[in-house]
């Protein structure tokens, strides 16, 4: 193939690109609503005449001609993903001659020009999305990208204002000054399942001009809407898995001052994403790969243009430079570039066509803005390798200046670490790596000034401005809550009985035992007498005959009943008493520590007591007296998340003295501790332990056999009956406490 034929199939690309890149915005931006009304007819009858642009300063002027007045600003929208705008002139024709202008000022590449379906769309392609407003004056239509302050080409007389037909701000870009300035809210959000199977996440924005920034992390698309609110309506996670789209799941929250919504993906797909209006559409559309593309899906992140190349033996350079033409780029070829190719790419990204050459023929590239430089691997890293000797000899060289920094939030001790790569403990020691100072660098620290005096290179100096710029910013604050609840159930139950036997006559006999301290009473009355008893005139020694009585708990004594029986001459008497006792306590026992820390500064609190105890020497004497805490301690280090949760590392103890395991040494000590890490919602609760315990214990004292009989056998035996239940939670709450009220608490 000569050089002429591949200068003719260049032409013809770059002829059919102009073409399909309007077309495609044509066909693809059906789906997005433009707003009606007096635009619509704002050019009938007219046709563009000219397509020009001025640069001034940050922005880009693009000015269009045409052959009547304009009476009405076109009808405009913008696509994010490729980043585009399109304006449309109803019953307006081409009267340029041609269907592309090249541009290539500011993120302007070019403007195309297609007249179809009764009007002419003119659709300016972008390197990335910016802000943008569309005014008309006369027989002029001036579109302001960029910097919408500086200032316009001047027109005859003063230009309508694009407020009759407002323009849609392209996701991504800042807010023009005429935004409005009550607050940015969503009001409302929805999914819709398309006609092709792409999900659409749609939202609608009550400001059109809200910045919109669209992002994608692995398989999840992260929009977010700057200086935006949504509401706690909206704040919700959407399973959309039935619908049937590469839209798994969507989650819309609140981070910081901007509302967020992250679109979790599955499978294959390629995403877009317009405005129209008020309407924000994210769309998600699945990816079927074509057995017949030699690299289907454009994997390893390929998102140029596609493109078809068939050519035989045509040497390297001419097949970059019809590249450098599909794409508008400036591709700079090194001489040591040589050689012929043989490729057949069929619908492939140009990016992934370009890389394919590149890796067949051992070269590589370098990329400045829209300017490619390419050459041999070999040749590249020998550049790179010199310029580096050379910017390493102009730092040896170079004249260092001091520079300080006054410190408003951080410590001046601590950023010096920083910059010399040392520990966070300062003191000189514990390198953690070389720092941001050049071998030339030195920083002096004044500790009652909170300045950092740094002397370096200005390269450095530069870094080091806008490292300290970003970290000496205010710590955001937590206040943490425990609750510490700990309920106690008690019951306990004891039934126990006295027997007592005289038996006076030819053989007198009383039951033994005469050292007993209990007695059965005197007569009907009572009396106070535990080893005797007296009726009428006569006093019976009456020891027991079963003791098994119930006993005192926890300071309660049982209640008795007694009974004595006996004939009319007072020779055999029988004397039983019943004693009982039920115990029935609930106790609840709760403790709410508050402590309130930085962010990712460790807090401690506690309250308690300190119990003292004996120490044993080795040899077995008395050493001295130390002393033990028993508290209620809360230690917790939080963490901030970027999505406004809270981490939480915690640390519980709760400790109490225990009087009934007690020595001469001292008294024990009941722990009952919680240690673990846990991501809570802002302003949420949550049980991060809990302790059950349950203590059953049934005692019985008997005299065997009799003790067994049934309905007799209770006077023979003692039943103590006991059970015991004891329940601690802990529930943990974090509150991020926000900057308004820090100044409220610091005008208190």
């Amino acid at each position: 193939m000569t050089v002429a034929n591949l200068r003719g199939i260049s032409s013809k690309i770059r002829s059919l690109l102009a073409c399909g890149i309007a077309l495609s915005v044509v066909l693809g931006s059906a789906q997005a609503q433009v707003p009606g009304g007096a635009a619509a007819e704002a050019a009938a009858g007219n046709s563009v005449q000219s397509v020009s642009a001025t640069r001034t300063g940050a922005g880009v002027f693009l000015t269009i001609r045409m052959q009547k007045p304009v009476t009405a600003v076109p009808r405009n929208f913008s696509v994010m993903r490729p980043a585009r705008i399109a304006l449309d002139l109803m019953g307006a024709t081409n009267g340029l001659g041609h269907n592309a202008v090249t541009i290539d000022q500011g993120n302007l590449r070019s403007v195309d020009v297609v007249q179809a379906e009764g009007r002419t769309r003119i659709v300016l392609n972008l390197n990335r999305s910016v802000a943008y407003t569309v005014s008309a004056n006369g027989n002029t239509v001036l579109v302001a990208l960029g910097n919408v302050n500086e200032t316009a080409p001047t027109f005859p007389a003063a230009p309508v204002s694009a407020s009759a037909a407002p323009a849609a701000t392209p996701a991504g870009a800042t807010a023009t000054p005429t935004a409005a300035k009550e607050a940015r809210t969503i009001r409302a959000l929805d999914f819709r399942r398309g006609a092709n199977g792409e999900g659409r996440v749609v939202v609608d924005l009550s400001d059109p001009n809200t910045a919109v920034d669209i992002r994608q992390k692995g398989k999840n698309v992260v929009v977010d809407f700057d200086g935006t609110v949504i509401p706690d309506s909206l704040r919700r996670r959407l399973d959309v898995t039935d619908f049937g789209t590469p839209v798994a799941l969507v989650t819309a929250s609140q981070s910081g001052g901007d509302a967020q919504l992250v679109i979790e993906g599955r499978g294959l797909w390629e995403q877009d994403a317009y405005q129209s209006d008020n309407q924000f559409v994210v769309e998600l559309k699945p990816v079927h790969p074509n057995p017949t593309q030699l690299f289907p899906g454009g994997g390893k992140g390929y998102h140029g243009q596609r493109l078809s190349l068939n050519f035989q033996n045509v040497d390297v350079r001419s097949l970059l430079q019809v590249i450098a033409d599909f794409t508008n780029l400036n591709i700079i070829t090194s001489d040591s570039v040589h050689g012929t190719i043989t490729l057949r790419l069929k619908d492939v990204p140009w990016d992934q066509a370009l890389d394919i050459i590149l890796q067949s023929k051992g070269l590589g590239m370098r990329k400045n803005g829209n300017v490619i430089l390419i050459a041999p691997r070999e040749e590249l890293a020998l550049k790179e390798k010199q310029t580096l000797e050379a910017q390493s000899q102009i730092e040896a060289l170079e004249p260092v200046r001091a520079e300080s920094f006054v410190l408003n939030y951080a410590r001046a001790i601590d950023v010096r670490n920083l910059l010399m790569g040392q520990a966070a403990g300062g003191g000189g020691g514990g390198m953690m790596g070389k720092g941001l100072l050049s071998k030339r660098g030195s920083v002096v620290l004044d500790t009652r000034t909170n300045q950092l005096f740094v002397q370096d290179i200005p390269e450095r100096l530069d870094q080091i401005r806008r490292l300290i710029a970003r970290i000496d910013v205010p710590t955001r604050q937590v206040m943490i809550e425990a609750r510490i609840v700990e309920a106690q159930d008690t019951f306990s139950q004891d039934i126990g009985a006295r027997l007592g036997v005289v038996h006076s006559g030819p053989t007198s006999w009383v039951n033994g035992g005469a050292g007993s301290t209990y007695g059965t009473g005197t007569g009907a009355a009572g009396g106070s007498s535990f080893n005797t008893m007296t009726v009428g005139n006569t006093t019976i020694t009456n020891p027991n005959f079963v003791n098994l009585p119930a006993a005192s708990q926890n300071g309660f004594n049982p209640g008795v009943i007694g009974l004595t029986l006996f004939d009319h001459s007072i020779s055999n008497l029988l004397n039983l008493e019943l004693s009982a006792l039920e115990v029935d306590g609930q106790a609840n026992d709760i403790a709410s520590p508050r402590v309130v820390t930085a962010n990712n500064v460790k807090a401690t609190i506690m309250q308690g007591t300190q119990i003292p105890y004996q120490t044993v020497s080795a040899g077995g004497g008395i050493g001295m007296v130390q002393f033990q805490n028993a508290v209620l301690s809360l230690e917790v280090t939080p963490q901030i998340t970027p999505d406004g949760d809270v981490f939480l590392t915690v640390k519980v103890h709760k400790d109490t003295p225990n009087p009934a395991v007690s020595s001469a040494a001292g008294v024990a000590i009941d722990t009952k501790s919680v240690d673990t890490q846990v991501l809570v919602q802002n302003g949420g609760t949550v049980v991060i332990g809990g302790i059950f315990e349950k203590t059953q214990t049934i005692t019985t004292t008997k005299i065997p056999f009799l003790g067994d009989l049934p309905y007799v056998g209770i006077f023979f035996r003692d039943r103590a009956k006991t059970n015991n239940r004891t329940e601690l939670l802990i529930f943990i709450t974090p509150r991020v406490i926000s900057q308004q009220m820090d100044q409220a608490a610091a005008q208190m």
